[in-house]
């Protein structure tokens, strides 16, 4: 284009295109520079960014899966359900407050455990000393020490027969795979024992509700719309939720 212009002289012109050009052109003018975004820690620690994202997205996953099945979630959310159905309220609490009060009371009892777990996977990985793979390794054995402590002997017995595994020597040496549905099943059994005590006091005053109005031939009368009022009163008059709430907490200690 600029042979036309300027026949044969184009070329020995492009070094002084610069200088000729005006100084407000190129005042706004930056180089570029390398991205904010720290890829090459992602890769580092023999690892490759795309595995490593991978990984990640896996975990992102499978974490609403993981919060029910490896953390006291599962057990809160199955006695606040079990207390309902003892109150006779079919949707008081909702289902949206029963998770959120139970969310929040498993983020509770996991901050020591997530703390350990920050500590030992995610702050190496950000500074790029291990990989995603490495990471997850690191952070399990916080939350298998957790596990451990809550799950039933019993049945770690019955899922090492399946796993067809030998007895391990340290409880260190239980693998997830064997670890994780004990955890769950132990997690099902202490969840329903303890619906199974909250039954019992409503229990009876439903039978008694029951024998009075059946005495006074108040066959007509349904005795859940006398019984359902005095079990919420009975319930807030002992202040049931911080008794419940801390005998929960409780029994995590």
């Amino acid at each position: 284009m600029l042979s036309g212009f300027f026949p044969g002289r184009a070329w020995s012109l492009l070094p002084w295109l610069p200088r000729m050009a005006p100084a407000a052109a190129w005042a706004g003018f930056r180089p570029p520079h390398a991205s904010a975004l720290k890829w090459t820690g992602l890769g580092a620690a023999n690892g490759s960014v795309p595995w490593n994202i991978v990984v990640l997205l896996t975990l992102l996953t499978l974490l609403p899966s993981l919060l029910v099945a490896l953390t006291p979630f599962t057990r809160i959310l199955i006695v606040f359900h079990f207390l309902r159905q003892a109150l006779g309220t079919q949707t008081a609490p909702s289902n949206q407050t029963l998770i959120g009060l139970a969310l929040v009371l498993t983020c509770f009892l996991m901050q020591p455990v997530g703390s350990a777990i920050y500590e030992a996977s995610v702050v190496p990985f950000q500074q790029g000393r291990v990989d995603a793979l490495q990471a997850v390794e690191r952070g399990a054995p916080p939350l298998r020490r957790f596990m451990l402590k809550y799950a039933r002997e019993k049945d770690l017995a019955l899922f090492l027969e399946l796993a067809q595994a030998p007895r391990p020597a340290r409880a260190d040496d239980v693998a997830m795979r064997v670890l994780a549905p004990a955890y769950i099943l132990s997690e099902l059994k202490t969840g329903f024992q303890i619906g199974a005590a909250l039954f019992l006091p409503f229990l009876v005053i439903d039978l008694v509700v029951a024998a009075v109005t059946t005495s006074m031939g108040m066959m007509q009368l349904p005795p859940v719309i006398i019984s359902t009022p005095l079990k919420i009163l009975l319930f807030v008059m002992v202040d049931g939720w911080n008794l419940l709430v801390g005998s929960l907490m409780k029994s995590f200690t």
